[in-house]
């Protein structure tokens, strides 16, 4: 589902106004590669990311829509950056700022595909082959790969 139900809602009271979201990047690793998406809407290439559903743990969004978006079962193991994003606005005029919260995940199983109708592709991408990525996009993987975490995650 492209748009939350929660964010639909909260869209119905304040119209197009600023709203401030938490968002995920899951990095998902196998080896020298990582998952990569090419998103539905823009046509841009991209690690998963996806909106923190309210209550939900940030670690368990990553995975829940590496899973939903790709078919590919990951598991976060450390957080590797947090930072703000620019304020964007959408086509449809709703404007919002997000938290992007950045995890390394470790491939468990799947093979990527488009499981949701968010994205046109899921695909396995060479860490060294990241040209066509945005430089914010390239940046979240190659820190994650890089192993700098900020916290590391125990099970």
């Amino acid at each position: 589902m492209p748009t939350p139900e929660f964010v639909l809602a909260l869209r119905e009271k304040i119209g197009t106004d600023l709203l401030w979201l938490t968002g995920v990047t899951a990095v998902v690793l196998r080896d020298e590669e990582v998952l990569i998406v090419r998103r539905a809407d823009n046509a841009r290439l991209t690690p998963v990311t996806g909106i923190v559903d309210p209550g939900e743990e940030p670690a368990a969004a990553a995975e829940r829509e590496v899973l939903e978006e790709a078919g590919v079962v990951a598991e976060a193991e450390a957080l590797v950056w947090v930072h703000t994003l620019p304020p964007m606005q959408y086509d449809n005029g709703d404007r919002a700022q997000y938290l992007d919260i950045v995890f390394r995940c470790r491939y468990v199983s799947g093979e990527p595909h488009p499981a949701d109708g968010e994205n046109t592709e899921a695909l396995w991408r060479r860490l060294d082959d990241l040209g066509d990525l945005s430089e914010g996009m390239r940046e979240r993987i190659l820190q994650a790969a890089a192993g700098r975490d900020v916290a590391r995650f125990e099970r």
